[in-house]
This record gives C-alpha cells, structure tokens and sequence, in this order.
C-alpha cells in the first residue's frame, strides 16, 4: 500500500519519509520556530510537524495525584501538567506562518491535533494529513473526527496494547479514514535502543496489511531510524533542536540540524540496500567476477607433460578453468604445449 502527503508518496517502494517535529522545542519564540523550519528543510526533512493543543484542551489547571509528574526518571519531575502543556504548546496563531514558511522551502506542514477544535482550526489552514500522538490513540471522538476530513492520517502506538492499536485503526476505517500509517513508538522520553523493539515493525506490517508502517523515535542518534527502514518502516518520525544544550521541554532527546541531515541520508541508503532479492550474479558485478581465482599455468608445460602443484595452482584473475575441477587435473597429461601465464583449459 501506498499514499501521498502532498508532493511525497509513502509506502515501501518510495524513500522514507522523514517528520522532523518541532514540538515544544521552540522554547516559546515565534523567531525560533522558523529558525527551526528553515534548519529542517536545509537537512533534507520532508515534512514539519507541530502539535496543536493548549494546557486547557488536554487537562485542567489542578494541582496534586497524577496532575503533578513524581516519576524520578522522567525529563519533567516536578512539574504540574497544565504548567508543563503551557510551557510546551505552540501558540495557534503561529501555525500558520510556519507552515508557510515549510511550505516554501519544500516541505509538507501538519500536526497532531488533541482535541476536535484543533482540527477545526487545521481544517481553516488546510493541512494535507493528520498525526495522531500515542496518548491520544484511544480518544474515540478525535479519531472520528480526524477520519471524517479524508485526509491521510498517521498514529503513534506508544503505551497501547496490541488490541488497543487494532482498534483505533478499526474506528478510523469505519469513519472514513482510508489512508493510515501505525508507527511502532516507545513512549520513554528518551527511549532506550532496548525497549524499542525494533521486531514489531514486520508484525504491525502483517496486522495491519491495509496501512503502510513506520517509526515514531525516540532513541538518541539515528541508528535505530536506520535499522527500522530495514524492518520496513516507511515513515521515520524524530523530534529536532537547533541545540541541545540551548534546552526546552524535548531538547533531551531531540536531534540536531546535522544528525537530521545524517538521518535523512542514512535511511535513504538503508531503504536503498534493501533492493530485492539476489540469487545470482548482477550484472553490476560481472566485471569483478575477473578477480574470482581459476586454473592457471604457472609453469611452462609441454605436450605429453603431467599437471602438477607446481605448474598448475589456482590463483586469480578468474577466467581459467573453475578451481572446483583442479584435483581432478592433476596427474593427468598434457595434450598441447602450455605457457606460463595463461589460463589452464583442459581442451585448449
């Protein structure tokens, strides 16, 4: 199966597509924020992705129980979630100016709605698909009305069950939604090489035969991005910063303009070496099967002489006798004088 998302098809015979994903990495200046689209287009992304929420669309300003992040491990302990939703949305007026702005440097502009007023007021900027974020996989009505534009739409698995997944994809389909993609995601910030799971992507590709699959990243560096292009993953989805050490609330585990560069080239080649299957010579080695050893003669040999070790040996260039026959050569006679140098044919 396959799609487009404005001008770039999606789909295992087309070159990954890469989502380089502002989120909150804007750090709250408008002037970033375009420093941040023109720093992804110049790395070779194909698409520019916001998310389109306030504090009020997601939870409600209340302090205390899971309204507050205790967990240790996370990038965010301390903070309250309304004051954390503050901090990291993108002011809705400001989408349309970036995705101007990615629009004129090549690349697609759209974004993951959380709400089913974030999708009106992407419908008004007509925006050429949909992103659906793993914690809002299982919210049924935003689903149905994400489907209802037609348009394509691309969601996250992270934290969902198997079961869960299948299901948000049924209630898709059945609204309407006719181009899907399920990105395989860990929902750790960052996530770990080992608890990516990399061998999911072939099964996603066989639960879900009627949607294309990717990967919702993120792992520091690319080598996981890479190694699933090679599992089949046809969309590569990494949060970006123009610097790490410049902060923000997803700047720990986000990539810089030269590793999304690195990103975009090295999942190309990985997609490309995938190729088909080989079982034979191609025709692009057919002049190194030269350097393949064969029969040689390596000593002058007269007609009537016995082929030994020391005037026969298999050595390369590649265009004698195959070397598979040389035990059966020795001992035998010579039927014709042989120079030295030349390729051992047993008929000459």
């Amino acid at each position: 199966m396959s799609f487009k998302i404005g001008k770039f098809s999606i789909g295992s015979d087309h070159r990954p597509f890469i989502i380089a994903e502002m989120s909150g990495n804007h750090n709250q200046s408008l002037d970033r924020a375009l420093e941040l689209v023109d720093a992804a287009a110049a790395a070779g992304a194909h698409a520019l992705k916001l998310q389109t929420y306030t504090a009020d669309t997601i939870t409600i300003d209340h302090k205390g129980g899971l309204f507050d992040i205790k967990d240790e491990n996370s990038l965010w302990k301390g903070k309250n979630l309304h004051d954390l939703y503050q901090e990291a949305h993108t002011p809705w007026e400001w989408h349309e100016p970036i995705f101007n702005r990615a629009r004129e440097l090549g690349m697609v502009g759209f974004s993951s709605p959380f709400d089913e007023s974030a999708v009106d007021f992407l419908e008004n900027l007509n925006v050429p698909a949909y992103k659906i974020a793993s914690f809002e996989s299982n919210h049924h009505p935003l689903l149905r009305k994400v489907a209802a534009t037609g348009k394509p739409v691309i969601i996250s698995s992270g934290a969902s069950r198997l079961d869960e997944i299948y299901e948000s994809v049924r209630v898709l389909r059945e609204a309407g939604a006719k181009q899907i993609c399920v990105l395989k995601c860990t929902s750790t910030y960052p996530a770990t090489p080992e608890n990516t799971n990399l061998r999911t992507i072939p099964v996603f590709r066989e639960v879900f035969p009627d949607c294309t699959v990717g990967l919702s990243d993120h792992t520091m560096g690319i080598g996981v991005s890479v190694a699933a292009v090679a599992l089949g993953a046809c969309v590569i989805e990494k949060h970006f910063t123009l610097r790490r050490a410049d902060g923000g609330v997803d700047s720990a585990f986000s990539l810089e303009p030269s590793e999304l560069a690195d990103l975009v080239t090295e999942t190309e080649r990985s997609w490309q070496a995938m190729g088909s299957v080989q079982l034979d010579t191609q025709k692009a080695e057919e002049k190194s099967r030269q350097f393949k050893r064969s029969i040689y003669v390596v000593q002058d040999i007269s007609a009537g002489e016995v082929f030994t070790r020391e005037n026969l040996r298999v050595i390369r260039p590649g265009d004698g006798m195959a070397p598979a026959f040389y035990e059966q050569v020795l001992g035998r006679k010579a039927s014709a004088d042989m120079k030295r140098g030349t390729p051992f044919k047993l008929f000459p």
